[in-house]
């Protein structure tokens, strides 16, 4: 099997304290990065309650879709960005990149993550925006609509939750046994991974507590952060799946390792407690 690489948390740059070669301050890129995520979020909880998407079409096989919903979504996530800081790069799902600066920053924003169960009315959905420098994440906001759940995280701060019940600082889980485990997980849509995905969980689950699939890379991050599930690992994952998520998991003292790509597997990550990490990783990296 191959080995996990480390995902680390840099240390910040010159100019504004935690800001890193940009000079910005991670929580002024915060607070955009919360602000795009919760307008968007509205923005799609309004029409998955106005009925079922009629415009659908196919991404990479036909059971990957993409609706209406997800490019108005991103559409106006672009335009809150370019308003306020045009100069910047991105990167979102759907399309549309655009480089920044040498030395700039670049949001990278998955307008709609769970699409499918939007487009079923699963209410296991979200939006995520982060923001990245050259050294790597700089600040992060996952918004859950349906239950009007933010979590965010800067690379200079802690991770936090707030939601109708207030906010509360993330610490993970302290979970020191994988028997005893709730690990999060995620399929792709390619046939021939998935198959090779069926072989890793047939070793994983005879070693866990329980797996739970719900179809959200970025939810499933911020539920790890938040200590629902002790551990997450998914394969074919890409950088707007995980961008703000790892971030969160990180800067809630959680182990987040990449998993290098090989046989029918493709690149993904890890996240786990210190105690739990290396022994998941034996089994699915």
């Amino acid at each position: 099997m191959s080995e996990g690489g480390e995902r680390r948390v840099e240390g910040s740059g010159g100019g504004t304290p935690g800001a890193g070669a940009s000079g910005v301050a991670p929580t002024e890129l915060l607070e955009l990065a919360v602000q795009a995520a919760q307008m968007a979020g509205a923005l799609l909880l309004e029409r998955a309650r106005a009925g079922r998407e009629l415009e659908i079409s196919s991404k990479s096989t036909p059971t990957d879709l993409v609706s209406e919903a997800d490019l108005a979504s991103e559409r106006a996530i672009k335009a809150l960005l370019a308003t306020c800081r045009p100069d910047d790069g991105f990167v979102g799902e759907e399309g549309g990149a655009r480089d920044g600066g040498e030395g700039e920053l670049t949001w990278v924003v998955d307008p709609l993550d769970g699409t499918i169960n939007f487009l079923f009315g699963i209410p296991q959905w979200c939006v995520s925006v982060a923001v990245t420098d050259g050294v790597g994440t700089v600040a992060g906001a996952v918004y859950d609509p349906n239950r009007d759940e933010l979590f965010t995280a800067t690379r200079a701060g802690g991770a936090r939750m707030s939601g109708p019940e207030g906010a509360i600082e993330l610490s993970g889980s302290e979970r020191d046994e994988l028997a005893s485990a709730m690990v999060a997980t995620g399929l792709a849509y390619d046939a021939k991974v998935r198959a090779a995905q069926a072989r890793v969980l047939a070793r994983v689950v005879p070693k866990v507590r329980d797996i739970r699939r719900f179809g959200s890379a970025a939810l499933d991050l911020a539920w790890t952060a938040a200590g629902r599930f002790d551990a997450y690992f998914e394969r074919s994952v890409k950088q707007w799946d995980i961008a703000a998520g790892a971030l969160i998991c990180e800067r809630a003292g959680l182990r987040v390792l990449d998993l290098p790509e090989h046989e029918d597997l493709p690149y993904g990550i890890l996240a786990a407690p210190e105690a739990i990490a290396g022994p998941l990783l034996e089994l699915v990296g």
